[in-house]
């Protein structure tokens, strides 16, 4: 028996529901619109995320239910595609190294009218903060899913100072606590990480507001089936044509 699981629970539906009221009130759609003018430009939604928040760009990239036109970037394809030895992944210095970024985009396929998404419930990581300057520098918009109680309470590690909320065009909260963890155990021992959970959901909740932006526009949503129900591949395959070497979800 999970003694705490109802405590997990309230802390998870809490701010679930916060975020649920955030989208209805109208916080998001800053966001939406720079996702639906960067389709509507034949862009592609460039998602980036490191350690965990690997899981918030494969929420937005290449999914069911999710926008074809969605590449992610992540640090191994500095294995995959820019020739960097594996023994680079082992431990947090790839995250916390600046000077990858720059080897990072050169090796993937991103055109001018792409937007990128990047998540950090830290957003201070030398490789999160450099990618974000360095697509701003580019001429891209930015989207910034980060903790922002997190984000404060610690100290910038990138050389210019600057956190991930900071740079992007749009902030996002994903309302995690300061450490990602909900709960204490006797007098020291902390548990129930949630950004994992809510940047999920606001994954989708992205995804939802494009597909609601199009459809009230009369445009047909490019999304995915599952491949795993008839015809799935084959109407995949059709659209992800439309966008053929721009789309990545390796790693």
């Amino acid at each position: 028996m999970i003694h705490a699981a109802s405590d997990f629970l309230a802390e998870t539906t809490g701010r679930l529901t916060a975020l649920s009221e955030s989208a209805a009130a109208g916080d998001y759609d800053d966001a939406v619109s720079l996702l639906v003018e960067s389709l509507n430009a034949g862009g592609v939604i460039q998602a980036f995320g490191t350690g965990h928040s690997q899981a918030f760009a494969m929420e937005i990239a290449g999914r069911a239910g999710g926008l074809i036109p969605t590449s992610k970037i992540a640090l191994s394809d500095l294995v995959f595609f820019a020739g960097r030895p594996v023994a680079d992944l082992e431990g947090p210095d790839l995250e916390r190294d600046p000077d990858v970024v720059d080897q990072l985009l050169d090796s993937a396929p991103i055109h001018p009218e792409d937007v990128f998404v990047i998540a950090s419930n830290s957003g201070v990581n030398g490789s999160i903060v450099g990618l974000a300057l360095a697509a701003k520098e580019r001429g891209h918009r930015v989207i910034a899913v980060t903790s922002i109680e997190h984000t404060h309470a610690v100290t910038p590690k990138h050389a210019s100072g600057k956190r991930l909320a900071d740079i992007a065009d749009v902030v996002i909260d994903n309302l995690a606590p300061y450490g990602d963890v909900s709960l204490t155990f006797g007098d020291s021992y902390r548990a129930g990480a949630l950004s994992s959970l809510t940047a999920a959901y606001i994954a989708q909740m992205l995804t939802i507001g494009v597909v609601e932006r199009m459809i009230a526009a009369g445009q047909e949503p490019p999304l995915y089936i599952s491949a795993n129900q008839p015809g799935g591949d084959e109407h995949n395959q059709v659209l992800e044509d439309t966008y053929r070497g721009r789309l990545r979800r390796l790693g």
